[in-house]
């Protein structure tokens, strides 16, 4: 997930996966690199001498941000391609690197699918190019995510520290208090409800990415990876934390029964059907751009908690990656580099995204901005501080996009039945653990 989020079909997160399954198996488990120290000269002196290089991209500053670079550059050529968005282009890319020829020299990876290019040693290890002394300049939370053992394998772009965004006029007509903990958020879905059976305080069809981030805040760490080594426990006090608040509300039909994401989602967010949405930082651009009746209505607290201490997790983002198949490892690198770490960061912030560079984080141009959608509440120092509360110790697993993509045919189902959250996720459980071993992982449950 990350800003102006596309679903993609099911197929190609299982065509995906069994390409990448391939790539595991012919090639070995690369064991974790050892740290390079290397210098930017090299990325320095390419960028001088100029050349051509590929970029795969989705975001809407893609564009601006490939001009604003060869107007910086102008001997250097960056092919700019749409390769669809997030599932679709890596797909193709796996594809290419399968094939040895005709992946880019620097791809768009979401946090959440890295680890499997990294772990087919797919994608350069930035370390050759000194960009480890980088580490400083981004969150913790997301430069942890570009990292796999001692290897980095992109910058960060994005980052979606998670916070509460409602609608205020529905709340305050209703008598809500902005609730501080998931309790009160719950006695809050219920009160809405009662007052007003045509309203409800979220929707939740039921999504991989938004349950993992909710585990995640709630203290669960559902996976284990080192290597292909793998441990998967859906059944740890976190992940039962989680499941035991939100179960209420799926029981209890709390919950508005529009899909994520429609048009109809879109309508209800405007309508104040759904009011309220606990999701990353990256979201202000969709209200904006999609959600035009809203304006004015709606507000950002942080996130609800368990005790009302602060902590968030991480919802979506991504990062740019130089792919090991590029002829121009190093001017590949110089074009990352000014896209997260220089120039770039610019454009993309101005397009809606929200950054994950500690200078934009803290920047008063940025944190003190208000917005007029929000009836010019400066809602960044909401979001900037929640990327500051980010729960620490995530890991994705190393086919992560195939994990998902068998989320709704496992635990979807307590959704469509009601049946409980712990044994929807005691399926999805079982389906990872099976599928890990067949591919050739050393997957474990508990």
């Amino acid at each position: 997930m990350s800003r102006f989020r596309t679903r993609a079909k099911a197929a190609a997160a299982v065509a995906l996966a069994a390409a990448l399954a391939v790539g595991c198996s012919s090639g070995g488990t690369p064991s974790a690199p050892a740290a390079a120290t290397g210098t930017q000269d090299s990325v320095d002196a390419a960028l001088k001498a100029g050349g051509e290089i590929t970029y795969w991209s989705w975001t809407p500053s893609a564009k601006d941000q490939v001009a604003a670079f060869q107007k910086e550059y102008p001997n250097v050529k960056v092919n700019y391609v749409n390769a669809g968005t997030n599932k679709e282009e890596y797909t193709k890319l796996q594809n290419a690197i399968k094939a040895g020829s005709g992946a880019p020299d620097v791809a768009q990876i979401e946090y959440y699918a890295l680890p499997q290019f990294a772990l087919t040693d797919s994608l350069a290890d930035l370390n050759q190019f000194g960009f480890g002394s980088f580490e400083k300049d981004y969150s913790a939370s997301t430069w942890a995510q570009v990292k796999n053992g001692n290897g980095i394998y992109g910058l960060p772009q994005d980052s979606g520290p998670m916070a509460l965004f409602y609608n205020k006029e529905v709340f305050d007509k209703n008598g809500i208090a902005v609730p501080k903990t998931w309790a009160e958020y719950v006695d809050a879905a219920k009160k809405l409800h009662t007052a007003d059976p045509t309203k409800y305080i979220t929707s939740d069809t039921g999504d991989a990415g938004f349950v993992l981030s909710m585990i995640w805040q709630a203290g669960g760490r559902p996976f284990t990876v080192d290597g292909r080594n793998v441990k998967v426990n859906f059944g740890d006090a976190g992940t039962k934390k989680w499941t035991a608040m939100w179960d209420q509300l799926i029981q209890g039909k709390l919950l508005a029964p529009v899909k994520e994401w429609s048009d109809d989602w879109f309508r209800a967010l405007g309508d104040g059907t759904i009011s309220s949405l606990v999701t990353g930082a990256w979201m202000p651009g969709n209200f904006i751009s999609s959600v035009p009746g809203g304006a004015g209505k709606w507000a950002v607290a942080p996130m609800p908690t368990y005790d009302g201490k602060p902590v968030t997790a991480e919802n979506g983002g991504s990062a740019q990656s130089v792919v090991k198949q590029s002829k121009n490892p190093a001017l590949a690198a110089g074009f990352v580099r000014w896209l997260n770490h220089a120039g770039g960061v610019q454009p993309f912030i101005k397009s809606g995204g929200f950054p994950s560079t500690t200078a934009d984080l803290t920047s008063p141009a940025f944190v003190d901005e208000a917005v007029p959608y929000f009836a010019g509440q400066k809602i960044n120092q909401v979001l900037t501080s929640a990327s500051k509360d980010v729960a620490p110790g995530w890991t994705y697993l190393p086919y992560q996009t195939y994990a998902n993509s068998v989320f709704s045919d496992t635990a979807g189902k307590a959704y469509v039945n009601a049946t409980g959250l712990d044994a929807g996720l005691a399926a999805w459980q079982q389906a990872i653990v099976d599928y890990g071993n067949q591919q050739g992982f050393t997957v474990s449950a508990g």
